[in-house]
């Protein structure tokens, strides 16, 4: 998908990583060592947050979020937010404890150091290069799920 931007052609990205309408913020859940994501739709530069994704029935539990609660046919376990939060962008304080990851049309880039903590900013741009790689365990069940969120998401 190439878009014109000011300084000529170039993808829509977070940080990065090509978006087309979606994305994920995956983690190991820190308590219940699951793997989880933060769903995110993608309107223009903005992005809202409409709902998580986890191995983890507690997880959906540990945010007391309102929504609606589900199961995949594929058994993880998601809450869609009765109040999307939208952002222009977005700070995170990210650790190799939980191993934040962008999740992206199959796609992920870690956003997590070596080791210590690193203070990471979200944001939605125009980018002529991309990065990321094809996503592995522990993400790649949500980065399914997440490219099919996108397709399921008014």
């Amino acid at each position: 998908m190439l878009t014109l931007g000011a300084g000529g052609a170039g993808r829509l990205t977070v940080n990065g990583l090509p978006v087309r309408g979606s994305f994920a913020i995956g983690y190991v859940h820190s308590v219940y060592k699951a793997p989880s994501a933060e769903l995110f739709t993608v309107e223009g530069r903005r992005f809202t947050m409409r709902a998580v994704v986890s191995t983890s029935p507690a997880v959906l539990d540990y945010y007391a979020i309102e929504g609606d609660r589900a199961r995949t046919p594929d058994g993880l376990w998601v809450l869609r937010l009765t109040a999307p939060a939208a952002y222009d962008e977005l700070s995170l304080l990210t650790t190799s404890i939980g191993r934040r990851t962008l999740l992206a049309d199959g796609r992920c880039l870690a956003l997590y150091p070596g080791s210590g903590a690193a203070q990471v900013r979200l944001a939605v741009s125009l980018t002529l290069g991309v990065r990321g790689e094809p996503c592995r365990p522990p993400f790649d069940r949500l980065a399914a799920y997440s490219q099919s969120f996108r397709l399921n998401t008014v």
